[in-house]
C-alpha cells in the first residue's frame, strides 16, 4: 500500500512505540524512527522501522543527519515529530532550517522560551491564573547557605535537564525529596561536587500520593485552535530514580472547567502542536497545581490513543490530509498501563480508582501500549514480557508508601 506520507518520529522509548502504533491503527503506515539507540520498547517491531543515528541530539549532527534522511525521500510528505524534550527543543531551534523538507507542527523559539525557562513560565502562570506550588531556585554559589522558604518536605530538580543527565554521581535521581535540613544539604552536595554547576529549582511538596496527579494531553490546530483534549488521571507513577515522575498507569477522566482553562490559554498564547501538562491536585486549597508545560505529547501519551481518541491522526489529518477537524474533550473511561496489574494492585494507594480499574479491566477497557497482537512474534514478545516483570523488582527496591521517595 502506498503510504500517504511519512511520519518521521525522533526517539525510541516507549512513547515513540506508542506514537508509531496509533500511526499503524489510524492509516495502517509504518513511520521512520529515528534514535541515537534502539531501545526494548521499539525492538522487534513490524510496525515501524528504525535507523540508529549516533549523537542524534547534538547541534551539529542533527540538521545535516535530517537533511539527509529527507533526501531519501525526494516525493514523500514528510511529518516530523519529538517523542522526547531534547528533540522538541532541537526541531524548535532548527525550524526555519527543518521546513524547508519537512512539516514541523511546534511553536517557533521566541514562544518556546517564554514556556520553558522556568521565571518566564511563572510569570505566565500569574497572567492567566493558574496555580503553581511555591517555586524557588539555589545555585553552586549559594547552596551551602541556603534556607528554602517553605515547609519541609521539599523538592529538588534541576534547571537544565540536558546537563544534568549528562552528569553522574551517587545517588543520582531525576527529583529528589528532602525532608529536613541535613537531607537537603547532602543532596545539594553530592549535585555540585558532580559536573553540573547549573541551577537547582526548590519546590515545595504538594501532599498525596500519586493519585493526586493529573495530566493534560492537548493538540492545537494549524489554525491555532484546540482540536482535542484528554485529561489523565493517574493511579501510579514510576518510583526508580530515573523513571520518578513517569507514569505507570492512568485512568482518563474529565474536567470541563480545567479544559476550557487550559483552552484559553493555549489559544491566546499562540500555540500550535501538541502540549503537554503536568498537574497535582492540592487538597489544601482545592486548586490544581500546574508543574510544568511540555512542548510535545507527553511519554504516556497513549493513554489518550487507547481511550479511543487516536492522537496522531489529529495531527497528521491536521497537518498532511487537511481534513476539518472539531473540537474534543475526551470523555471515555478507559485504563492504560505500563506495568503488570500485579504491580498496579499492590502500590496504588487509591482504594477507589483500584476498585475503578478493576472494573475497566473486567469491561475490556484497558491497554498495554507495548502489548500490540497486531505486532506480536516471539522475540518481542519474550523482551517485553521481561522487561514489564522487572516491574516487580524496581517497585519492591524503590516504592515508599508515603508517597515520597527514600
Amino acid at each position: 500500500m502506498e503510504q500517504p506520507f511519512l511520519p518521521i518520529l525522533l526517539g525510541s522509548d516507549m512513547n515513540a512505540y506508542g506514537m508509531a502504533r496509533a500511526f499503524y491503527e489510524a492509516y495502517g503506515l509504518k513511520p521512520l524512527i529515528l534514535g541515537r539507540s534502539h531501545l526494548t520498547a521499539t525492538q522487534d517491531s513490524r510496525i515501524l522501522h528504525f535507523q540508529e543515528i549516533r549523537n542524534l541530539n547534538q547541534q551539529d549532527v542533527f540538521v545535516p543527519a535530517l537533511e539527509k534522511i529527507a533526501r531519501q525521500y525526494p516525493d514523500k510528505k514528510l511529518l516530523l515529530l519529538a517523542c522526547g524534550d531534547d528533540y522538541a527543543k532541537l526541531i524548535i531551534k532548527n525550524k526555519q532550517e527543518l521546513e524547508k523538507y519537512f512539516t514541523v507542527p511546534y511553536i517557533d523559539e521566541s514562544l518556546m522560551d517564554q514556556i520553558l525557562l522556568k521565571e518566564n513560565f511563572y510569570k505566565m502562570c500569574e497572567k492567566y491564573n493558574f496555580k503553581y506550588p511555591g517555586t524557588t531556585t539555589v545555585t553552586a554559589e549559594n547552596y551551602e547557605e541556603f534556607t528554602p522558604p517553605f515547609e519541609y518536605p521539599i523538592i529538588l530538580k534541576a534547571s537544565n535537564s540536558v546537563a544534568y543527565w549528562a552528569c553522574s554521581f551517587p545517588g543520582k535521581k531525576k527529583v529528589f525529596v528532602a525532608h529536613d535540613e541535613a537531607e537537603k544539604t547532602a543532596i545539594l552536595k553530592a549535585i555540585y561536587a558532580s559536573t553540573y554547576q547549573d541551577t537547582m529549582i526548590v519546590q515545595e511538596f504538594i501532599p498525596g500520593d500519586d493519585s493526586y496527579m493529573r495530566v493534560l494531553n492537548a493538540y492545537v490546530g494549524k489554525d491555532g485552535k484546540v482540536k482535542l483534549m484528554c485529561l489523565g488521571n493517574p493511579i501510579l507513577e514510576e518510583h526508580s530514580p530515573d523513571g520518578i515522575g513517569s507514569y505507570a498507569a492512568i485512568i482518563t477522566t474529565h474536567d470541563e472547567k480545567l479544559m476550557d482553562k487550559v483552552r484559553h490559554f493555549l489559544e491566546d498564547i499562540g500555540y500550535t502542536g501538541f502540549a503537554n501538562f503536568d498537574m497535582k491536585y492540592d487538597a489544601r486549597d482545592g486548586e490544581y497545581k500546574l508543574f510544568e508545560i511540555n512542548l510535545r505529547n507527553g511519554r504516556s501519551s497513549y493513554f489518550v490513543t487507547a481511550a479511543g481518541y487516536n492522537l496522531m491522526k489529529y495531527v497528521a489529518d491536521d497537518r498532511m490530509l487537511n481534513i476539518k477537524q472539531e473540537l474534543t474533550y475526551a470523555n471515555n473511561k478507559h485504563l492504560w498501563m505500563i506495568i503488570p496489574k500485579g504491580v498496579l494492585f499492590k502500590y496504588a494507594s487509591n482504594e477507589k480508582m483500584k476498585i475503578e480499574a478493576k472494573s475497566l479491566i473486567r469491561q475490556g477497557k484497558w491497554t498495554n501500549s507495548l502489548f500490540y497482537k497486531e505486532d506480536m512474534n516471539l522475540r518481542r514478545w519474550v523482551k517485553i514480557t521481561l522487561n514489564n516483570l522487572n516491574y516487580y523488582r524496581k517497585y519492591k527496591k524503590y516504592f515508599n508508601k508515603k508517597g515520597l521517595e527514600e
